[in-house]
């Protein structure tokens, strides 16, 4: 017998991370900022071999993929192991190495425990690990590894459908087109 997913009313919203540092953005990021956009936050480790070899990959063709202001994708380096490893200047430079482009936030170290601040307060069990906020900030999908393209790619479509944002809006009828333009092979309304 298949469950039924919640309605989306029913999913916890997101609390806020906890960062100490960015890298690829110009200004500090916080889930209300990204309000309206679904964001897809991957937590990962330079030193993990599941992270370089899929979860990093995977969150540069998601960023490939969907328009910004319809998809934000966040790199969250969560370090919980060889914290003297993965500083931000060794961070910064595998960062450049591996062309990632999106924001990558550090989480915050606590001095009392090696589990980072944002890894606990969201229940994170390890790297890679992904969660899929809706454009309300509500928590709809948190997965520990990783989680193949094709099933990703259906979740993220299926949030970017559920509450279009004003410019998605399609017209009432044809007789009221959207107005738009098109420049470099791409249309906006």
């Amino acid at each position: 017998m298949a469950t039924l997913e919640p309605a989306a009313e029913e999913w916890p919203l997101l609390p806020d991370w906890s960062v100490s540092q960015w890298f690829n953005t110009e200004a500090p990021l916080s889930l209300s900022d990204l309000r309206g956009r679904v964001v897809m936050l991957f937590s990962f480790q330079m030193l993990c071999p599941g992270c370089v070899a899929e979860a990093l990959p995977q969150a540069k063709r998601l960023r490939e993929t969907f328009c910004e202001d319809h998809l934000a994708v966040i790199g969250l380096h969560t370090v919980f192991e060889h914290h003297e490893a993965m500083g931000p200047a060794a961070l910064a430079a595998f960062i450049h190495e591996y062309r990632l482009t999106f924001p990558i936030a550090v989480d915050r170290a606590r001095a009392d425990n090696p589990v980072p601040e944002t890894m606990a307060r969201y229940g994170l069990r390890g790297t890679p690990s992904l969660l899929l906020v809706d454009r309300a900030g509500r928590l709809r999908r948190h997965h520990f590894g990783h989680l193949p393209d094709l099933q990703l790619g259906a979740a993220v479509s299926r949030l970017l459908a559920e509450h279009p944002a004003p410019w998605e809006r399609q017209p009432q009828s044809v007789a009221e087109p959207l107005d738009g333009r098109c420049e470099e092979g791409v249309c906006t309304v």
